[in-house]
């Protein structure tokens, strides 16, 4: 069965079409929409096709144990709950995103970490949604956000095969994209393990197959795209040495800038596998090449 291409947006994502690139702002911003607006920028800069960000309800994600924990934080010491609702963008926040967003042309979604966040992401009207490798378990939650009838991606970080098998089997591949990932901050190189991106596409012919990184550097990312990767993911920031537990496993502009310049650039290069001679080629031929007339016998 070939792939079936999913419509993000205005465009498709999937074998044949252009690499849907996804800068993910994730909370790197530290609940500053200026400074959320700087890396929606960065990314238009640098030609992504979207931005994403992490929307959680912190009642429900922090385990109540954990809520009066103490941290030090940039704002100063405070408990932990505090500190998750600080980081949060409220509606009037996400009014703003969704304005900045398209003033500046680019798409934007989340990933959600619970079902009163895919309600609340609801009135947006995303152009998709994204669990993250953390949620590949959270069954409920996959099943909520895909009965928004909006296109899924998934990440495969920290999963087991079986547990890939289990989310999948529960929402179906339609309107599905799989990403490999490795849930490693940041990630050491021999642990991306890029052959998983071959061994999805070959379980799952019929989804589109993408690449979420955490590691440092570039080359890897690029390596994904030549072994057929449709989508990728990474991490934006504005300065890897800001406050934040993403920062460092995270791309600043300028490398955002040559990660897209270059993967644009493999995209050129992949062609169709069909030898052939080009125009290009016809000259260095007729100077170049030997011929050697052999007589008949």
């Amino acid at each position: 069965m070939s792939e079936r291409s999913v419509r993000i947006g205005d465009g498709l994502v999937g074998t044949g079409h252009r690499v849907f690139v996804v800068a993910e702002l994730g909370i790197n911003h530290n609940g500053s929409v200026d400074l959320a607006k700087r890396m929606i920028d960065g990314a238009v800069l640098a030609g992504c096709d979207a931005v994403k960000f992490q929307k959680r309800t912190p009642e429900v994600c922090v385990p109540r144990d954990q809520w009066n924990i103490e941290r030090d934080t940039p704002w100063g010491r405070m408990t932990y709950i505090d500190y998750r609702h600080k980081i949060e963008f409220t509606m009037r926040d996400y009014i703003e995103i969704d304005r900045y967003c398209r003033e500046r042309g680019i798409l934007w979604f989340v990933s959600c970490w619970d079902e009163e966040s895919v309600d609340f992401m609801e009135q947006f009207e995303p152009p998709c949604y994204k669990a993250a490798s953390a949620s590949l378990t959270d069954l409920p939650l996959l099943a909520k956000m895909k009965s928004t009838n909006r296109p899924l991606m998934i990440s495969t970080g920290m999963s087991t095969m079986e547990e890939i098998v289990t989310a999948v089997d529960t929402v179906g591949k339609q309107n599905l994209l799989i990403a490999h990932s490795t849930s490693s901050y940041p990630c050491p190189l021999e642990a991306l393990n890029l052959r998983m991106i071959h061994t999805l596409k070959d379980r799952y012919p019929e989804c589109p197959i993408g690449y979420s990184g955490h590691e440092t550097g570039l080359a890897s990312t690029w390596a994904a795209v030549a072994m057929g990767a449709t989508f990728i993911e990474r991490h934006l920031t504005l300065d890897r040495s800001m406050w934040g537990t993403d920062q460092s496993a995270s791309v600043e502009v300028p490398g955002f800038v040559k990660l897209v310049q270059n993967i644009r650039d493999i995209e050129k290069s992949m062609g169709d596998g069909v030898k052939r001679i080009h125009e290009s080629e016809l000259a260095p031929r007729r100077k170049l090449r030997r011929v050697v007339s052999i007589a008949a016998s």
